[in-house]
């Protein structure tokens, strides 16, 4: 036990020396590139000496996350919130083994004390927009902590933090360095991401039956794909526009040579602007997390301008919201890069996709609107804000970081003169302390549903079968009393006991003759109704019964490949039989047989004179007993007759015509927005 313990107390010095050496270099490193300017005060005190000079910011932000997570000071701990080795209290305790594959996990174990909860950081951290945003901090603090146990060490902070640094970096090199690709883009336009080179890894768009490698470049405005030619350089872009209302639909797919659905490595774009479908694959040895990640960050944009023209935003609006979604995919980027995650669904990091997903979403977007509208209120208010002085004394109703400045002090985008503040920091003043956003309490609503939505997906997932076998023969029992009813039906009407059937149509003829016909579907809700009370208040609730299905034997491959040949086949015949009747109607609609068109409009205009002056009670009675009554003994012969003389009649009407034409070949390249 004593030679366990003198290794673990190694192993912990080692750890606080590495510590030490790891704070010197982030000394050097970093001088917060992702903070905003802080603003400048009125009359500043004299430096007093701290313990924190020389601290470079991320150390502070992350003291602050300290010190909003525990308030109380303990006897005997440092001053600081956060230190790297030497001043803090050495442990000997024997709780945990510290020997981790993983450095970030042993140093957390060796000074677990020195971590941010969730709380904290959702407090502080969408103070700087580049870090997090309000909606999707605690989503961010869930994919940083995924391997922690839900804390955040400053190991962890500070790789994310220079992670968004390289992504940031690389983002302004793309959009003005000798990197950026040869594209016309237009004011406010900032290029996200690019994918595919001419080389190595090009990305395969899809039309039909062609394919075409490429390169793929993403804005806030479009989507841009620049074929490769033959001595690998790129021609024109075709621009698909995600800005307007084009009804655009973008979905995961699979794709492959000659249009099978090969790989599932594609993403799908679809619009009223193009003919067909355009598929982007994007190759990947094994997975298909690149393709997750771009059809996340494309339904991102396309939420936003979503959320733009849903409430007509113009001007500083309409950048502040591209902004915020343009933020949102560069940390995507950087938790992606930084930490080869994705977060999908409810766990998202992006803004709008989550408010799009989450149930009642259309309310965050409501108080994110809200929030947008207060603030540009006061920012436009010019003689109230001089009147309150410097934006240290600026207090609004609701904290909204200004993503769109943050973006212009990255150099990554330019506003109009109109929209640019005259040298005011508002950063600051954003950030409230005491009280819950409107979108916070909006985002805390749509949560609480999300537990509900989320342990029902639980059950979709355990029920979901894949053989098609089985998917029917799980039908057939669901619907089973539907099946029984309409076998009984079915026997009433063709008469095989007389007796049952002469019964039956006495009770019909009594509920039509009372004007009970019309009560029939209530008289089902209300017995519906019923049934679910009972089950609620005297049923168990707490557990169902599994409804059991008997499988079908498993069938060989050869044999499902018969099977839906033959399925095949019989929906082409189907499909054959459609065109007959429709191309005989239209041969009677032209008058392509005239006697046969006499009978037809004759029948047209009794059956016009019925249904205007007959009430639909009877007509609807009238067909119903003409139905039942068919296989009647008392008029079957008759009924057969006349079946076969309708069928004889339109054996004898003639098919309009069908002429095929081969189509054209269309260019489909074309350098403009689509």
């Amino acid at each position: 036990m004593r030679a366990d313990r003198r290794r673990a107390r190694g192993a912990a010095g080692a750890a606080a020396g590495a510590g030490r050496a790891a704070a010197a270099r982030l000394r050097q490193e970093h001088r917060g590139v992702l903070l905003l300017r802080r603003p400048a005060r009125r009359d500043p005190a004299p430096p007093r000496p701290s313990r924190r000079q020389g601290v470079p910011l991320p150390h502070l932000r992350h003291d602050a996350r300290l010190g909003g997570a525990r308030p109380r000071h303990r006897r005997g701990a440092p001053e600081t919130a956060f230190a790297w080795g030497g001043d803090g209290d050495d442990d000997d305790d024997d709780g945990g083994s510290i020997f981790y594959s993983s450095p970030t996990k042993t140093a957390i174990q060796v000074d677990g004390r020195r971590t941010v909860g969730p709380e904290a950081f959702a407090k502080i951290a969408p103070a700087c927009p580049a870090v997090a945003h309000p909606i999707t901090v605690r989503n961010l603090f869930d994919a940083l902590t995924n391997s922690t146990g839900g804390r955040l060490h400053f190991l962890i902070y500070h790789k994310y933090l220079k992670s968004l640094d390289d992504v940031l970096r690389s983002t302004k090199c793309i959009s003005g360095g000798h990197k950026a690709p040869a594209l016309d883009l237009c004011d406010g336009e900032v290029v996200l991401d690019i994918f595919g080179a001419a080389t190595t890894q090009p990305v395969l768009q899809h039309i039909g039956t062609s394919t075409w490698p490429g390169r793929l470049t993403l804005t806030n405005h479009a989507l841009y794909f620049e074929a490769i030619g033959v001595d690998f350089s790129y021609g024109d872009a075709v621009v698909y526009d995600l800005t307007k209302d084009l009804k655009q639909c973008v979905k995961r797919e699979s794709t492959g040579p000659w249009g099978a659905h090969l790989f599932d490595k594609a993403v799908m774009y679809k619009s009223s602007s193009i003919n067909e479908p355009v598929f982007f694959e994007f190759p990947q040895f094994k997975g298909h997390s690149r393709r997750d990640y771009w059809f996340a960050v494309i339904k991102e944009v396309l939420h936003a301008h979503k959320f733009i023209r849903r409430y007509r935003l113009t001007g500083f609006k309409k950048a502040e919201a591209l902004a915020v979604a343009t933020l949102g995919i560069l940390r995507y980027r950087a938790v992606k890069e930084g930490f080869h995650i994705l977060p999908a669904y409810f766990k998202t990091t992006l803004a709008f996709n989550l408010a799009e997903k989450l149930p009642k979403g259309d309310k965050i977007l409501e108080a994110l609107y809200g929030q947008l509208q207060e603030h540009c209120s006061r920012f436009r208010g010019g003689d109230d804000l001089a009147a309150q002085g410097s934006s240290d004394e600026l207090a609004l109703a609701d904290p909204f970081p200004l993503s769109a400045f943050t973006l212009v002090r990255m150099g990554l985008l330019t506003l109009r003169e109109e929209d640019n503040p005259e040298e005011r920091d508002f950063a600051v003043g954003d950030v409230q302390i005491g009280r819950t956003s409107s979108v916070q309490m909006a985002l805390e609503r749509s949560v609480g549903y999300s537990g509900r939505v989320e342990a029902a997906r639980a059950t979709l997932d355990q029920v979901k079968v894949e053989d098609i076998d089985t998917n029917v023969a799980v039908l057939k029992e669901l619907v089973f009393p539907l099946i029984e009813i309409g076998k009984r039906l079915v026997f009433l009407a063709e008469w095989e006991d007389p007796l049952k059937s002469y019964v039956f149509l006495l009770c019909f003829l009594y509920i039509v003759y009372r004007g009970l016909i019309w009560y029939i579907f209530p008289g089902f809700l209300v017995g519906s109704t019923a049934f679910m009370l009972w089950n609620k208040h005297h049923g168990n609730r707490h557990f169902i019964e599994a409804f059991e299905v008997t499988t079908p034997p498993r069938r060989r491959t050869v044999e499902q490949l018969l099977a839906l040949q033959e399925a095949i086949s019989q929906l082409e015949a189907h499909v054959q039989a459609g065109n007959i009747f429709l191309l005989k109607l239209r041969s009677l609609m032209l008058a392509a047989f005239p006697q046969s068109t006499n009978k037809v409009a004759t029948t047209m205009l009794v059956a016009a004179a019925a249904f205007a002056f007959m009430p639909f009670r009877i007509i609807f009675v009238l067909i119903l007993l003409e139905a039942y009554t068919r296989h009647m003994p008392l008029r079957k012969k008759s009924s057969e007759k006349l079946v076969r003389r309708l069928r004889e009649w339109w054996l004898r009407i003639p098919a309009a015509p069908v002429q095929l034409l081969r189509p054209h070949d269309t260019r489909r390249w074309r350098s403009r927005r689509r």
